[in-house]
């Protein structure tokens, strides 16, 4: 991760400092119109993502990510929809960042958010948990859920992140504390609590075991 600080005072080194970061700027203009146009060119059939400047088109997924996502998203949506906690938003929903737009596998927004959501609505703002599951069929999707998501995530505030691993059936839970991300667990095993959901705790066999996942919901519905 780049230190800003340091990358600020090696500017100010610079005699043509301010030339720099004018450069920079019309370079960010350049990046925001093209930004503009993938608001304008991507569809509801499309999963893209626009990333520092760049659009990433998704590739379709193998059934063991299909299969984590969705029994995820059932036990989390049964559950806050339950509870009222907020709303949970799956693959096409939008998320905008200061610079990046994301499309997250699952995202949850509090009530506070959640509250001014429309029907018609298409962009959304900074969830407050996302999940990412991994597709280790590209090295690329794999950096950039761990990585460049990882580092836009944290600096933006999303209170928890979970990065889903279907092959090796896994969860690492990151918790954000004083800005940074924590590891709060990895695991295939035993139980895993949400620090942003309120109330929300499941076995982590309920992510790709489907007997346990009925099992977790027959909890939930109780």
């Amino acid at each position: 991760m780049i230190d800003r600080r340091n990358l600020v005072d090696e500017i100010m080194e610079h005699s043509d400092a301010v030339l720099i970061v004018q450069q920079v700027q019309n370079m960010l203009r350049s990046e925001q119109e093209r930004r503009e146009e993938y608001y304008e060119i991507i569809g509801e059939d499309d999963k893209a993502e626009f990333v520092n400047g760049e659009i990433i088109y998704h590739s379709p997924v193998m059934k063991r990510h299909n299969d984590a996502s969705k029994q995820l998203l059932k036990v989390l949506d049964v559950f806050a929809s339950i509870q009222r906690l907020g709303y949970v938003g799956i693959e096409k929903i939008l998320t905008k960042f200061t610079r990046n737009d994301y499309e997250p596998d699952i995202c949850f927004f509090l009530n506070e958010k959640a509250k001014d959501f429309k029907p018609g609505q298409l962009i959304f703002p900074v969830p407050d948990f996302i999940v990412e599951v991994l597709s280790k069929s590209s090295r690329k999707a794999i950096e950039h859920d761990t990585v460049t998501k990882f580092e836009d995530y944290q600096k933006h505030g999303v209170g928890e992140y979970w990065i889903v691993d279907p092959d090796e059936e896994t969860v690492e839970q990151y918790v954000l504390e004083d800005g940074k991300f924590r590891l709060v667990m990895k695991s295939g095993e035993g139980t895993i609590r949400s620090h942003v959901v309120r109330g929300f705790s499941i076995p982590i066999r309920a992510i790709f075991d489907e007997a346990t996942n009925l099992a977790a919901l027959r909890e939930i519905l109780k």
